[in-house]
């Protein structure tokens, strides 16, 4: 019973002299779960997304190419009515009698036509190229800038998955430790039982101490059951963050339950996390990218309001009444410009949003940039003060389990009570699961310090 204690304290204890690090097996599940986690999935159509607009930019840059045909068939409307016959007709008449010659037509009819044409073709083949256009420029390096923006936003859902992954393992092998200390914890009591019957079979003890015993195991029975469910639920909660299904089996690697003294150096320590933080952060690039992007714009409509858009361009077809293309050929260049002199202040509005908008990533960069340093100083003394809590708890530890000793032999001797026994127990179980409870917050709490700081 002693020894099952002190071989549960050992293995701790050995723990202790390994030194923290990540395992290979945590390190695969990190990678697979960045490979198949959906989020990531999402940010990664998002880059797609975002390529295509980028490809939609750079089109703007290439001639455009047009075939379009038309035909046109009227019926009713306004009409053209000019009486050019009866004015021409007698006039011609007149001279062909003078002359004494018919040279003149004595035939010509009034004009009467539909003014929308009817049985009219136009197939062409367009073509037009801008050869400038700050807008389209300009356009295409937003979009790259938006695109980049992106990617830095993908890097920021993977340093938090990478956060989220591993202290779901470490919270998976909390669970599984607490209910082996709870079983041992069983067994220890298991034997107290037979212990105290045999001592009522020989009439050195009364029933009660049987059933005080037996309400002790069952007590440890509902917390054991409480543990399974964790693990359970941890387990779910780890597959789920791998796309995996939820009752998969989780591979355990016990070399990195491990924890030194944090051997730190003050503010100077701080200090350096404190700039590595700041580098690193993908959310501060996101922010300058969008900045970029923003300044881009500015200079996109300053650029469209104060310069001409020029292009060239030209058509190639036929052009006609009734649908044929004999000696319908026709053939049109086009050299254009284009100029919004005056459209009542909108461009100049435009500036003025981008300038805000600028200026409102600036302020917003310079608070994440805040917020960051005090999310590094926090964590770090998170970490000093989780480490020496884990000491002060591995010293409850051999404390409680020593005392448990020297009880345990005084039992069995006759000289202590049951309810001392029990107590020194239950003190040992509390110890055990507050060691394995700050184990595991300094793991979390140094991968916590290592997603602020962006270090992998």
């Amino acid at each position: 019973m002693i020894n099952r204690i002190l071989r549960l304290s050992f293995l701790i204890l050995f723990s202790l002299q390994v030194f923290a690090q990540k395992s290979d097996i945590l390190e695969s599940y990190i990678e697979e779960g960045l490979q198949d986690n959906l989020s990531l999935k999402q940010e990664s159509l998002e880059i797609k997304k975002s390529m295509e607009a980028i490809n939609q930019a750079k089109a703007l840059f290439y001639p455009r190419l047009t075939f379009a045909p038309t035909y046109s068939y009227a019926a009713g409307g306004r009409r053209l009515n000019f009486p050019v016959g009866d004015l021409l007709n007698p006039a011609y008449k007149s001279l062909n009698e003078l002359t004494g010659k018919n040279q003149f037509p004595t035939n010509i009819e009034n004009v009467d036509v539909l003014l929308a044409p009817t049985n009219f073709h136009d197939t062409k083949v367009s073509v037009q190229y801008s050869i400038y256009n700050p807008e389209i420029k300009y356009n295409y390096l937003i979009q790259k800038s938006l695109m980049s923006a992106q990617e830095a936003k993908k890097r920021v859902v993977e340093n938090e998955l990478r956060y989220n992954i591993e202290t779901a393992y470490y919270q998976y092998l909390q669970s599984l430790e607490a209910a082996k200390i709870f079983t041992n914890s069983q067994n220890v009591l298991n034997e107290l039982v037979k212990l105290n019957r045999k001592l009522v079979a020989n009439n050195t003890s009364t029933k009660d101490v049987v059933f005080s015993s037996e309400y002790e195991v069952s007590k440890i029975l509902q917390q054991k059951a409480e543990a399974d469910k964790n693990i359970q639920i941890a387990k779910a909660y780890f597959n789920f963050l791998l796309n995996k299904d939820l009752t998969n089996e989780i591979t355990v690697d016990s070399i990195f339950i491990n924890l030194k003294p944090f051997d730190y150096d003050g503010l100077a320590n701080l200090t350096s996390l404190t700039g590595q933080a700041v580098a690193n952060r993908q959310e501060l690039k996101q922010l300058d990218l969008s900045i970029e992007a923003s300044r881009q714009a500015i200079q996109l409509h300053q650029k469209a309001a104060s310069r001409p858009s020029v292009f060239v361009g030209g058509n190639v077809g036929f052009q006609g009444y009734g649908y044929k293309f004999k000696d319908q050929d026709y053939v049109a260049g086009q050299v254009g410009m284009s100029w919004d002199i005056f459209k009542g202040y909108e461009r100049k509005s435009k500036i003025q949003q981008a300038k805000i908008q600028t200026e409102l990533l600036t302020t917003k960069q310079t608070e994440v940039e805040k917020q960051i340093e005090l999310q590094t100083t926090q964590a770090y003394y998170d970490l000093v003060s989780s480490r020496e809590t884990q000491k002060a708890s591995q010293d409850g530890l051999n404390n409680a389990s020593q005392y448990f000793k020297v009880i345990d032999s005084r039992y069995r001797n006759g000289n202590v009570l049951l309810i001392e026994y029990v107590k020194a127990q239950n003190d040992v179980l509390t110890a055990q699961l507050q060691q394995s409870i700050t184990k595991y917050d300094v793991l979390i709490k140094q991968s916590m310090l290592n997603k602020i700081t962006a270090e992998p």
